[in-house]
């Protein structure tokens, strides 16, 4: 039998468990989490925000939707997002690492993709999303491909990115490198 896609509230609702589950591991370990968001505009802390507990583990979001706000709100060089594009490993990686510098959390986490349902100038399909998670001088970026609506698209990214958090958070203490 076919794989099916999941639906929107079937994503939605494992996105909030996995959330929850993430605001318990942070709160266990007291760590804090700062995220970077662009695509995604808000909805990883949002998610988080729902579950009991999330004021003592998420230091907060950036949104940072425009390339603007990406120079203003977390110091990324013009040059440098140009170079690289808004949406790849490098601006990923860039993300979360200046978040986490910001913020001063234990980690940090960022998304940024094309939602839809048009591409940007730069030719990056629909549904292109690059994720990165930082913490003590490491970072993982992971791409990925969403396929759905706009909104379909930035939910499978949030719920991406806190299962991306979450792993990391669950990795020992004394493992440094977050990318084995």
């Amino acid at each position: 039998m076919p794989e099916t896609t999941p639906s929107f509230y079937e994503i939605e609702t494992k996105a909030k468990e996995t959330a929850r589950h993430l605001v318990e591991s942070l709160s266990r370990k007291r760590l804090t989490l700062a995220l970077a968001e662009s695509c995604t505009a808000g909805l990883v802390a949002d998610l988080l925000a729902q579950s009991s507990g999330a004021s003592a583990v998420l230091w907060g979001s950036f949104v940072c939707y425009t390339p603007e706000a990406k120079e203003r709100m977390l110091d990324l060089d013009g040059s440098f997002l140009e170079q690289y594009g808004l949406v790849s490993r490098e601006t990923a990686r860039a993300m979360a690492i200046h978040a986490l510098e910001r913020a001063g959390a234990s980690l940090a986490a960022a998304v940024t993709g094309i939602a839809g349902p048009l591409s940007d100038e730069s030719g990056t399909p629909v549904g292109t999303v690059w994720t990165a998670v930082a913490r003590q001088g490491n970072c993982r970026e992971k791409e990925l491909h969403f396929q759905g609506t706009r909104a379909a698209i930035r939910m499978q990214a949030a719920a991406a990115i806190v299962e991306e958090v979450l792993e990391v958070v669950n990795l020992p203490l004394d493992k440094k490198n977050i990318m084995e």
